[in-house]
C-alpha cells in the first residue's frame, strides 16, 4: 500500500474565505454554501468555470453542482459531523494527485440560527437515538456530551472551575478578533454562574448557534505558485470513526480515535509535537479541547482541564489554542469545522491582525466526527 507521505505538501490551500456570520435570516442554507464558494474561488482569483472537483457535507454535491452550474469529474459528500470539512481536505489532496480532478472546492454553509432551508434535524423513534437514548432522556448534544466530561472529573479530578477556565482562555483570543460574536471578557465565576443547560454544562461552557459559511480551494502543487496569495500545504491528515453515539464509546476517559488521526497526521507529515505551537481544536463544549489535547498526545490523560486552568492556551502563553475565539465565542453554526481550517490558514498566512502569531509556520487543526464519534486532523504549512 502506497504510504500516505507521498502526498505531503503536493496539494495547497489556494482560495479561503468566510461569509457573514451571526444571525442571517435573509439568506438559506445553500445560499450561504454559495457565497462561500464565490468569495474563496475570488480569493485564489478563479470562477465556478475553474471548479471540477466539489466536496460537501451538510447539502449534497449535487445541490452544490446545480446551484453554481459546475459539473464536477471528482465529488465528495462525506458527511459524518463537524469534522467532515477536514476529511474534505485530505479526500481532495488525494484526488488532486490521482488526477481526477485539478482544482477542488470544498464548502460549508449553515443556517445554524435561522433554520432557513435546513433539512429536518430530530432523530426518529426507529433510529437508534430514539429507540436507546431519547427514552432515558438523552436528546441534543449538550445533554449527550455532558456525559464523558462527568467521567472525565470522576476519573481524573478535573473540576468545573477548570473546565470553565477553557472559555476564559478561548474568550481571550476572541477579544482580538473583530468578527468574533463575542468579544467581552469573561471570568471563571462568570462561567460558573452562567445559566445551567445539562450538568456539568452551563451557557458558557456551551458553543454560539450562528448562521455562516466558508469554503477553501485546493490545487496541485505544480500550480501552487500561481495564485494571489500564498500557497498553505497540506502536510499531513489522519480520520478514523469508531462508533455513532457516545454511549457507545469504549472509554468516556479518552477519546480513542483521536489517537488515530493524530499519529497518522504527524508521521504523513514527518513532525511531532515539538513542532507545532498553534491548534486550532474544535470546541462545541469546553470539554471537547481538553480531551482532543490528551488524545493528540500534547499533554498525559487527565492533564488537560489544569493545563488550560493555567492559561497556556491563552494569548501569551505557550501553546496558543483557538486564536479566532473557537466555537465558544467566535461562530458555530453546527458543523464547525470549517472555520477552524479557516483560522489556520489565515494564521499561515499572516492576516490575523492583531491576534497574529509572529513567525507561523505549522498549524494543526483537529475536530470530531459527530458526537465523539471519530476526528478528523490536519497538519497545514507555509513552508
Amino acid at each position: 500500500m502506497p504510504s500516505a507521505s507521498r502526498l505531503r505538501r503536493k496539494v495547497a490551500i489556494v482560495g479561503a474565505a468566510e461569509t457573514e456570520l451571526g444571525v442571517l435570516p435573509d439568506r438559506s442554507m445553500i445560499q450561504l454554501h454559495a457565497e462561500a464558494a464565490r468569495l474563496a474561488l475570488a480569493d485564489a482569483g478563479l470562477t465556478e468555470d475553474d471548479v471540477d472537483g466539489i466536496a460537501t457535507a451538510g447539502t449534497t454535491p449535487a445541490d452544490i453542482s446545480e446551484y453554481l452550474h459546475i459539473s464536477p469529474r471528482w465529488v465528495d459528500g462525506t458527511a459524518v459531523g463537524g469534522g467532515s470539512f477536514l476529511m474534505h481536505v485530505g479526500h481532495a489532496a488525494a484526488a488532486i494527485e490521482a488526477g481526477y480532478c485539478d482544482t477542488a472546492l470544498v464548502t460549508h454553509g449553515e443556517s445554524g440560527r435561522s433554520r432557513v432551508g435546513m433539512p429536518p434535524g430530530d432523530a426518529g423513534p426507529s433510529s437508534i437515538q430514539g429507540q436507546f437514548e431519547h427514552p432515558f432522556g438523552g436528546w441534543g448534544p449538550p445533554s449527550m456530551f455532558s456525559i464523558p466530561q462527568v467521567r472525565h472529573m470522576h476519573h481524573f479530578g478535573s473540576t468545573e472551575e477548570q473546565f470553565a477556565a477553557v472559555a476564559v482562555a478561548t474568550r481571550r483570543w476572541a477579544t482580538l478578533n473583530p468578527r468574533a460574536m463575542m468579544r467581552d471578557p469573561i471570568s471563571v465565576e462568570d462561567v460558573l454562574n452562567s445559566r445551567l443547560i445539562a450538568w456539568p454544562l452551563r451557557l458558557f461552557n456551551c458553543c454560539l448557534v450562528t448562521d455562516g459559511g466558508g469554503a477553501l480551494v485546493l490545487v496541485s502543487e505544480e500550480r501552487a505558485h500561481d495564485f494571489p496569495k500564498p500557497p498553505v500545504w497540506l502536510l499531513g491528515r489522519g480520520e478514523a470513526t469508531a462508533h455513532r453515539s457516545i454511549t457507545f464509546m469504549d472509554d468516556m476517559t479518552e477519546w480513542t480515535p483521536a489517537k488515530q488521526t493524530g499519529a497518522s497526521a504527524f508521521a504523513m507529515a514527518g513532525l511531532d509535537h515539538a513542532d507545532i505551537r498553534h491548534l486550532m481544536l474544535y470546541d462545541a463544549f469546553t470539554h471537547v479541547p481538553v480531551y482532543a489535547l490528551e488524545a493528540l498526545g500534547f499533554v498525559e490523560p487527565g492533564e488537560g482541564a489544569p493545563y488550560f486552568a493555567e492559561m497556556h492556551t491563552a494569548p501569551g502563553g505557550e501553546l496558543p489554542v483557538n486564536t479566532n475565539g473557537g466555537g465558544l465565542s467566535y461562530t458555530h453554526t453546527g458543523m464547525y469545522g470549517m472555520f477552524a481550517i479557516m483560522e489556520s490558514v489565515t494564521q499561515l498566512r499572516g492576516e490575523a491582525g492583531e491576534r497574529q502569531l509572529p513567525n507561523l509556520e505549522l498549524s494543526m487543526t483537529h475536530a470530531p466526527a459527530g458526537m465523539f464519534s471519530g476526528t478528523s486532523t490536519l497538519i497545514l504549512g507555509n513552508l
